[in-house]
């Protein structure tokens, strides 16, 4: 009696415990499966290697796919790459390097299309952003991280965009000044004048620290030491 009651628990349990393993495993294919799923949706089937950017790459269009290989030959392999977009991070004097498969409109100072970007560390005051804005549109201010970028479909140009970007910040030129300055530059330029503006910065950006401008608290919102925030109407 005792040897077939002592069977039949071992028989429970050797049940309860293969029930147990094979919901594991079906909570487990059911978790890969969604995953599967989720990379299909968003166009990375399961299990593929990731593509090169000279593999992304040819799918682009003809200029973005021009200015990315002149960029790869400069810079080396991005650091990030996705089907519409190329990053390369700290090379040259950049912060950041962004190329993307779009070609964005811009008529000065002669119709063409932007799509690289390119950006540096440096503090802008807050009285020069209306200068800057009426200077080029391409140039893009973000104070709140101490960035300039300037937007083009030339590194060259990105260079002479952000050099007069600086003279105007520094009060060397004003907004006119400057436009005529990248005008005749461009001018130069296209018959083989290499003016020093579109061959490198001409000053030298600043520190992450520097260059920040995290604003101040409200005086409407004070925290007080141990006590949640209060708000005045």
């Amino acid at each position: 009696m005792k040897f077939k009651l002592f069977g039949a628990v071992l028989t429970t349990i050797t049940a309860f415990i293969v029930n147990t393993a094979h919901a594991e495993v079906g909570a487990k294919q059911s978790d890969a499966a969604q995953f599967q799923n989720h990379q299909e949706q968003i166009g990375e089937p399961a299990g593929a290697a990731k593509p090169s950017a000279q593999q992304v790459i040819q799918n682009w269009k003809a200029k973005p796919k021009e200015v990315a290989q002149t960029m790869i030959q400069k810079y080396g392999q991005p650091d990030e790459v996705t089907s519409q977009r190329l990053v390369w991070h700290d090379k040259g004097p950049w912060k950041e390097t962004e190329l993307v498969n779009e070609e964005i409109e811009h008529n000065f100072p002669k119709p063409h299309q932007d799509m690289l970007k390119q950006t540096v560390l440096l503090q802008v005051p807050t009285e020069k952003l209306q200068d800057l804005a009426e200077y080029d549109g391409s140039v893009i201010v973000d104070r709140t991280p101490g960035e300039i970028s300037a937007r083009c479909d030339k590194e060259e140009m990105n260079f002479l965009a952000l050099n007069l970007a600086h003279d105007i910040i520094q009060g060397k030129r004003s907004a006119s000044e400057s436009r005529d300055f990248y005008a005749k530059t461009v001018m130069a330029f296209m018959k083989g004048d290499k003016h020093p503006y579109t061959q490198g910065l001409q000053f030298q950006p600043m520190r992450a620290a520097q260059a920040a401008t995290p604003d101040e608290p409200s005086p409407i919102i004070q925290e007080k030491a141990g006590a949640p925030l209060e708000q005045k109407e």
